[in-house]
């Protein structure tokens, strides 16, 4: 299973304020690599902004660190109006994908991202949660499909949504889920959160170890 791809010249860099937050806590890479499930290369690789995680990975390794998903915002401006010719562009995990911000970012009741995913790019193998009330997506252009996964009898089942131009769909986020861009082309796609990420994700121990 990948848990991440290399990442572009123009993505956000966000592994400085990852290790900064792990050396707070004084965790060794070899420490958060355990809590995480994942390896110690890849957090180096991670802090020095040579990968891009994928959604669920991020989602664990912020967790573990106590580390506000909003924080990783932090560098997109503040203001009611953000302007298409320069808006903010974010990372949030994931693979062959570009996402901007276009709510303010003090803006705690809903966030809207926009994201450009390219053809078979999206979240991530592996699927992923978020202790949110709604999700909303709007596929602009292309394909999406979105991924629901359930655990029956030991092994994992579940069902899926393939979405089209003009099509919306509106889910609970707290399923365990994942996204692709299907087609040659790639998908355009508006994602609405309500409320916005919260500064802290609730995890238990367990669910990081897992």
């Amino acid at each position: 299973m990948s848990l991440a791809t290399s990442v572009d010249n123009d993505a956000p860099r966000i592994g400085a304020r990852l290790k900064e937050a792990r050396q707070k806590k004084r965790l060794t890479l070899d420490a958060l690599a355990d809590t995480c499930g994942v390896t110690k290369g890849y957090l180096s690789k991670l802090e020095r902004d040579q990968v891009n995680a994928s959604v669920a990975s991020l989602v664990r390794v912020c967790a573990a660190l106590e580390l506000p998903v909003g924080s990783l915002f932090d560098d997109a401006p503040s203001g009611e109006v953000v302007r298409a010719q320069s808006l903010p562009r974010i990372m949030f995990g994931g693979e062959a994908m570009t996402e901007y911000l276009l709510t303010p970012v003090g803006e705690r009741r809903v966030q809207v991202l926009l994201g450009h995913i390219d053809a078979g790019g999206g979240s991530g193998a592996e699927a992923y949660t978020l202790p949110l009330d709604v999700t909303f997506v709007h596929v602009i252009a292309g394909e999406l499909r979105v991924t629901f996964e359930a655990e029956v009898d030991g092994t994992f089942a579940g069902d899926e949504v393939l979405l089209g131009p003009g099509d919306a769909f509106t889910f609970s986020p707290r399923r365990n889920h994942s996204f692709r861009a299907e087609g040659r082309d790639g998908a355009q796609v508006l994602w609405v959160l309500a409320p916005a990420l919260p500064e802290e994700l609730p995890m238990r121990k367990q669910e990081l170890q897992a």
